[in-house]
């Protein structure tokens, strides 16, 4: 049996069998075809679109790769009005989102009651919350929690711990995997992922990456390209290859057929058609930026966004259009991930057995 049958009858490969796959061209029309394939069986042929409001660009964090580092000045900073955050969240709803992801920089500049009144507005609104704010205390993820957030997602980055320190001054790689550990143990949908391309970074780096996602059994994993940012120490950083991380996607895909995981803008950023390419080789998630005005170019990660000049209602309807022309639909639920849908199942039975 080859190892692409493998994975997509097991589920699992090893270390050795992983880096083989991302190193070698001669497997990857049969890598894409069972990753679309497995996503078909195992979560459907519908996109959950899940509206992204970038809220906030402000960041002390100083990762060399982010062009949110709070040592770059040469950006314009913002943070949304909770007025702000709530009106482009009610128009992204009747738009038709039924999930709001709230990013921003990592930063203090919104209190913890400020934001769990944000997530409680929006829950009422009825949609579904996810976060992506970063590293917090246990305290302000049970706050969330308790306000009414679903799902949060931080990215691990990359698993090698000596490049993560290299690459993250002042941060501790075991405070973020404590983090991700807190959040599944408050019960939070949880979704992880990492930066394909970093400098100093193996396949086997990549490799470990994907077993480590295996094994935390979380709900989503994102993977986007490295992509060097002016004002940045990697400014002059050749960058991540767009076929590797779609490699990666894949891969993700046949390890972990219940994930939900994101076509990102990134891959687009490289590839015009990123994003259709990614759904079609194991992806079932889009995030359309919601964010409305000068903010949408304001939050700039990484050179080259696409869409910063769109509207977030010409953004929805250009994805709908292209995900119908591919022969799929648009996902009516909230997005729940079926890994996640399918351990609350379990959970309960054994409660109700137990009673």
């Amino acid at each position: 049996m080859d190892k692409i049958a493998q994975a997509a009858m097991t589920h699992d490969l090893d270390r050795e069998a992983l880096v083989e796959i991302l190193r070698s061209d001669r497997y990857d029309e049969a890598l894409f075809n069972a990753a679309d394939q497995i996503r078909e069986r195992y979560v459907g042929n519908d996109v959950h679109l899940k509206g992204l409001l970038e809220f906030s660009n402000i960041c002390t964090r100083t990762c060399y790769y982010c062009g949110l580092r709070a040592a770059n000045r040469s950006i314009k900073r913002y943070q949304l009005s909770v007025e702000e955050i709530l009106e482009f969240a009610k128009k992204a709803i009747e738009y038709g989102y039924k999930t709001i992801v709230l990013q921003s920089g990592e930063s203090n500049v919104y209190a913890c009651e400020t934001m769990c009144d944000i997530i409680a507005s929006i829950r009422a609104l009825g949609a579904t919350v996810t976060l992506s704010l970063g590293e917090k205390s246990e305290a302000e993820y049970r706050a969330y929690k308790e306000a009414g957030a679903n799902r949060y997602l931080l990215r691990i980055e990359t698993t090698d711990r000596e490049l993560y320190r290299s690459l993250h001054p002042r941060m501790s790689f075991e405070n973020r995997l404590n983090c991700l550990h807190t959040l599944q143990a408050l019960g939070y949908e949880t979704g992880s992922g990492s930066l394909v391309g970093l400098p100093q970074q193996s396949l086997t780096s990549l490799a470990n990456d994907l077993l480590f996602f295996k094994r935390s059994d979380f709900d989503m994993i994102g993977i986007g390209p490295f992509i060097p940012g002016e004002n940045t120490p990697l400014a002059q950083a050749k960058g991540g290859a767009f076929k590797t991380a779609l490699k990666m996607t894949a891969l993700v895909r046949l390890l972990l057929p219940k994930v939900n995981i994101p076509a990102t803008t990134a891959m687009e950023t490289l590839n015009p058609d990123g994003r259709a390419i990614a759904l079609r080789s194991g992806a079932n998630v889009v995030m359309p930026v919601i964010t409305e005005g000068e903010y949408r170019a304001l939050y700039r990660l990484y050179p080259g966004k696409v869409c910063i000049d769109d509207t977030p209602k010409q953004c929805r309807w250009c994805i709908s259009g292209k995900i119908i022309a591919m022969g799929r639909g648009i996902a009516s639920g909230n997005g729940d991930s079926e890994r996640f849908i399918a351990r609350q199942e379990e959970q309960r039975s054994f409660y109700d057995a137990n009673a």
